[in-house]
């Protein structure tokens, strides 16, 4: 196996790294949030900026069709390209545009109706339009098709109620995706629509939520008597399923989410050398030298599941079992780095940034924290180990 890459492909990669190094503060690689300080007002501000740069050369949503704002970009180059701003720290999935250009924009593409394409797109692809996903609901997260919200069809619009959970800086977003039930008597998985809602809509509310980590990520949405135009419904009323279906796959490829496992491992290996908390250094602990070798085999068996997905896509193969494969595995070995960090840095770890004896700047903790959830989020490693036994090894479902 071959995985040398093509002249062009260098050439391409050194044109991203030439264009972040322009383009990216100059402190940038020192800052300690990895992400979660991302609902910062001078992250949100920075993101705009980044995402408008980005869509002024059509990087923003490179893979999509030319008449539609992108690139045309095939499956590999699109990889290359997150792969460069994995490396930098920079997740599309987390910046104010992220899910208009990874879920909504897609499925708008692939269900929408012209006068859809030509409204919503454009605005998307400059990077001037900020999306939320309003799937998940108190009593509906991995059990997606049990959402409770209905969408009544009052005739030229439809009368939206119910609440929404864990919806990623919808308090900052103008527009969102959200699934609702118009027909209750209808199995689960049908009678259920996929509608465009504007966020300015009277009768939305937002509730912040924050977490563990003391961060306001995400947002419990109440929704009482909203108005959603019927020209805002995607796709066919009652079949919202298929195009939510088609969103929840793009957003399962966690090609991005390789990046920031590579990067924290050698982080982890120089705090390790060094020795933190009057530990030993890492010459002199072998136990340790056998925990991060495995972590170190582990990161690099992710990489190839996530060149597989990549691959896959570039030869038009559909991906099924395999994103879940990729998800699951990622996340459970991201678990087990940060609680490596843990014993890395010791008591130490515990302290957050700005104390006098903090290491690796607060990292350890705050990760710790952050990815207690990332068997949940995206859908539970139950979930997944459902879908590799079902799809992958043709198992039968439980009873």
């Amino acid at each position: 196996m071959d995985f040398r890459w093509s002249k062009e492909d260098d050439r391409f990669r050194q044109e991203i790294r030439n264009f972040l190094a322009q383009e990216l503060p100059p402190n940038w690689d020192d800052d300690s949030s990895d992400g979660e300080g991302l609902d910062a007002e001078e992250k949100i501000q920075f993101a705009k900026r980044f995402s408008r740069k980005l869509g002024e050369k059509k990087w923003l949503c490179a893979s999509w069709p030319e008449e539609y704002g992108g690139l045309n970009w095939p499956p590999m180059k699109q990889f290359i390209f997150n792969e460069e701003l994995g490396k930098r720290r920079i997740d599309l999935s987390r910046l104010a545009m992220g899910a208009g250009v990874l879920i909504v924009g897609p499925s708008i593409i692939a269900h929408g109706t012209p006068e859809q394409r030509a409204r919503f797109l454009p605005p998307i692809a400059r990077g001037d339009a900020q999306w939320a996903q309003l799937y998940s609901e108190p009593n509906a997260g991995s059990d997606l098709a049990s959402i409770e919200t209905t969408a009544d069809d009052m005739g030229d619009y439809f009368l939206v109620n119910g609440w929404k959970t864990w919806s990623s800086m919808a308090e900052k977003a103008q527009w969102a995706a959200m699934l609702a039930r118009t027909d209750r008597k209808a199995p689960k998985h049908r009678g259920i629509s996929y509608l465009l809602l504007d966020l300015k809509t009277p009768g939305i509310t937002f509730f912040p939520l924050v977490n563990m980590c003391d961060v306001a990520h995400f947002n419990t949405i109440h929704l009482e008597n909203v108005v959603v135009p019927k020209n805002c419904l995607l796709g066919e009323q009652n079949n919202g399923w298929r195009a939510a279906t088609s969103t929840l796959n793009l957003e399962r490829s966690f090609i991005r989410h390789v990046c920031n496992g590579l990067q924290y491992f050698d982080e982890l290996l120089r705090t390790a050398k060094q020795g933190t908390g009057g530990r030993k250094p890492l010459k002199e602990n072998v136990q340790l030298r056998h925990r991060l070798a495995e972590l170190a085999i582990e990161t690099h068996i992710s990489q190839l599941f996530a060149y597989r997905i990549a691959w896959m896509q570039e030869h038009e193969h559909k991906p099924a079992y395999e994103t879940s494969i990729q998800k699951l595995f990622n996340s459970e070995m991201t678990q087990r780095m940060v609680q490596v960090g843990m014993e890395i840095t010791g008591l130490h770890g515990q302290l957050a940034l700005g104390s006098p004896h903090q290491v690796m700047k607060g990292k350890a903790q705050l990760l710790y924290r952050a990815q207690r959830a990332i068997t949940i989020g995206g859908g539970t490693s139950e979930i997944q180990r459902n879908l590799i036994g079902q799809r992958g090894l043709g198992l039968p479902k439980g009873n």
